[in-house]
């Protein structure tokens, strides 16, 4: 009853992941789209700032995410640790730890930079844009965030179950 459930749960997530990659798909049709328009009316050297953030927006934000999830795995396994476990494994995880928060930290200032950025495309923008394309161009880097953010959550949330059912059928003989 408990695999068949998994197996549920496992088969409505990877629904839900093709539903955000639709929607991912369609995201980037957008931004071609707003990418064409900042090109034509923008200086060149205007539009490739905007293009190098759109481009660091993806990459930071996922960074940020990967790093955060490696970090709660690891915190993860310290918590299961039992003093049982050897010093050495014991000193290991601490590292990762250690490295992985500093990354994390650095990650966020690299986010903190990319902020900055954004208002200064912004300022640009709203020099040849509508009020209204100006909003859509907000939106969009809101949708993109948030849609990077949900498949990250989606692939974690399908890696855990799929790791549970894993567990489980091997606990059963």
């Amino acid at each position: 009853e408990l695999m068949a459930s998994l197996r549920s749960r496992l088969q409505a997530l990877r629904e839900e992941r093709e539903l955000v990659l639709l929607e991912a798909r369609e995201c980037v049709k957008w931004g071609k789209e707003l990418e064409a328009m900042v090109r034509d009316l923008c200086k060149p050297n205007e539009f490739e700032r905007y293009i190098m953030f759109i481009g660091d927006l993806e990459k930071v934000v996922s960074l940020l995410l990967c790093l955060s999830s490696r970090l709660a795995r690891v915190q993860n396994a310290m918590s299961r640790m039992d003093g049982n476990r050897d010093a050495e494994e014991k000193q290991s995880l601490n590292e990762r730890h250690k490295l992985l928060s500093r990354q994390r930290e650095d990650a966020k200032d690299l986010k903190e930079n990319l902020d900055r950025r954004e208002r200064v495309v912004s300022g640009i923008l709203a020099k040849y844009l509508t009020e209204q394309q100006l909003q859509d161009y907000q939106h969009f880097v809101q949708v993109k965030t948030s849609l990077l953010i949900e498949q990250k959550d989606l692939e974690e949330q399908t890696k855990f179950f799929e790791e549970q059912l894993e567990n489980l059928e091997q606990s059963i003989p």
